[in-house]
């Protein structure tokens, strides 16, 4: 008897064109449905069709968000997913496949055969070998065939009756056919069911940002399209309709962020979505911001470089990129969210803060990140009280007027008797070109001090487990924070704890004090740990050790855990 408990992470292998991320959209919508904690996420190649690309979900009794390299059950369409997954594959790896397919020579590999086609001919049509899988997967969980059923009429309801019962009756060969394989295997699969899990939301990073921007009151996006960035697009583009959303998809990056300007400079409330590469051709515009003072929210979505680098692959190595993007000096802030209801606060956040004082703010996502989908509750998403600072304009309004903050009254054209002029040279309160060494002074000494009031808002990092007692602390952001939670639940000590920081510049002032008399280990997916480097120079702070991964794969559980355990190990002896 094969024993399954309590934690279960089922892997989907195969190539572009195979129905991979159907099969696992399907599958979490109705494990959730039931009542299972679900966390999933996919790698995949940079090709149309072809190649080897896997989802991984896990099905756990308590919340879970991080990636596990242990694959418990693999169900592989077509040869090339063993050799793919062949370091994540263990003596207790169960793969189902059809053998034929999947087995390059007869007897070759251990595999239990699911006879894929045999089915397909007997619905008819390839196109149901999705529902087929699935239903095999839900039987060998022992899931509710009828809870299944349910979910299939109402996804397949708009293409009628004929195809609603189509999909049944191919759930149904699979659900009996995966009963029977944890019969005759001796599969035993015991997870606990949560009611609650069942009314709860499913949401990807890409649609928590864009929910965070609709919260926000955005109402325009300009973008070029570019992988993994481009989501964001597509699902503003998808609300546009409902929340008078204008979506413009730019001829290229440069026309992109000044459309965005020109928006924030007209009233509109603009997000920019891009990757790293694209984001290149930005910075002029980035610079332009800084100098007009005119706010713009810009997203990134992290993926390996330089240049088109792994274009599908994730990492955290455009953190100095966006820190000193543009020319000059001028102030900015940086967001990078580790969790969807994070990111639905975060982007609000962004936008309040771009608005207030004038200036770029950044979201820092990344693939790994954007693309992997969990359930959470529905009250988990918090609101932050919308707040417009456009300012009606009098007739001796003065654009650029000197404050004491730094921010000048933002009016825009036509809201008002004023004239609101912008410049991209140095200039003067009413926008007029200056080349006077005083007013240049006066006024970029304006724009910097926007900077003390942005780092006084400052999000504090989250606190992971208790950091007061810890002796060591493990920092983390943006994506890893999932992965750093449930490795120190795993190690269960007081002496270590950590932080995660979902604003990674400016750095709060009040969270230094939580470096004081502790060995600092940061951990981040890139190669030179340009977090850590910005710790010790805005805190000065002494990291003890670094852990770093820039393969293009998200950390495991395991890895991290095994990390954390020989650093630790090491400053006893």
């Amino acid at each position: 008897m094969k024993r399954f408990s309590g934690d279960i992470s089922l892997v989907l292998g195969g190539a572009a064109g195979q129905g991979v991320q159907t099969v696992e959209a399907l599958l979490v919508a109705v494990l959730k449905r039931e009542g299972y904690n679900v966390f999933a996420c996919k790698e995949y190649m940079s090709r149309i069709r072809g190649g080897s690309n896997s989802t991984s979900i896990r099905i756990t009794d308590k919340k879970q968000s991080a990636f596990v390299k242990r694959i418990d059950f693999l169900f592989a369409m077509d040869r090339d997913v063993i050799p793919h997954l062949q370091e994540r594959i263990t003596e207790n790896t169960i793969l189902f496949g059809e053998r034929e397919k999947v087995c390059k020579v007869s007897g070759e590999c251990h595999i239990v055969n699911v006879p894929f086609a045999q089915f397909v001919r007997e619905l008819g049509n390839p196109i149901y070998t999705s529902t087929v899988t699935v239903g095999v997967a839900l039987g060998l969980l022992g899931a509710d065939e009828e809870i299944f059923e349910t979910y299939l009429r109402e996804h397949f309801a708009r293409k009628g009756e004929a195809v609603v019962q189509k999909n049944i009756e191919a759930a149904r060969k699979g659900y009996a056919f995966g009963k029977h394989l944890a019969y005759h295997e001796g599969i035993e699969v015991h997870l606990v069911k949560d009611k609650a899990v069942a009314d709860e939301i499913l949401l990807d990073g890409t649609e928590a940002l864009g929910l965070g921007a609709l919260a926000a009151g955005c109402n325009y996006i300009s973008s070029y399209p570019m992988s993994p960035g481009t989501g964001l697009l597509t699902f503003l583009a998808q609300q546009g309709k409902n929340f008078d959303v204008v979506v413009d998809q730019a001829e290229d990056e440069i026309a992109a962020i000044n459309q965005g300007l020109g928006a924030w400079y007209a009233g509109a409330r603009a997000i920019v979505t891009t990757s790293g590469g694209g984001f290149d051709l930005m910075t002029e515009g980035i610079s332009l911001s800084g100098m007009i003072e005119t706010p713009i929210v810009v997203h990134i979505g992290q993926r390996p470089g330089p240049a088109t680098g792994l274009p599908t692959r994730t990492e955290q190595g455009d953190l100095n990129l966006v820190l000193h993007s543009g020319h000059g000096e001028f102030p900015r802030a940086i967001f990078a969210p580790g969790t969807p209801a994070e990111a639905f606060f975060v982007t609000q956040q962004a936008f309040y803060i771009a608005d207030k004082y004038q200036m770029p703010v950044f979201i820092l996502t990344d693939q790994h990140f954007l693309d992997s989908v969990t359930n959470l509750p529905k009250n988990i998403l918090q609101n932050v009280k919308f707040k417009n600072h456009i300012v009606k304009t009098m007739a001796d309004y003065k654009r650029y007027t000197l404050t004491k903050d730094g921010i000048s009254p933002r009016g825009v054209p036509d809201y008002g008797e004023g004239l609101v002029g912008v410049d991209s040279d140095e200039h003067d309160e009413e926008a007029h070109i200056t080349e006077n060494a005083g007013t240049r002074v006066a006024m970029h000494e304006k724009r910097l001090r926007k900077i003390f009031g942005a780092c006084d808002e400052a999000l504090k990092p989250s606190e992971i487990g208790d950091v007061k007692k810890s002796k060591t602390l493990i920092i983390c952001w943006g994506s890893n924070f999932g992965v750093v939670q449930e490795a120190l639940r795993i190690l269960a000590g007081d002496d270590v704890a950590g932080l995660h920081f979902a604003q990674v510049y400016p750095l709060p002032k009040n969270a230094k004090k939580l470096f004081a008399k502790k060995k600092i280990i940061v951990l981040e997916n890139n190669s030179s740990g340009q977090f850590a480097n910005l710790l010790k120079l805005e805190y000065g702070v002494k990291i003890t050790k670094n852990i770093l991964k820039y393969d293009g794969a998200p950390f495991s559980v395991e890895e991290v855990v095994q990390k954390l355990k020989q650093i630790l190990l090491d400053e006893a002896l």
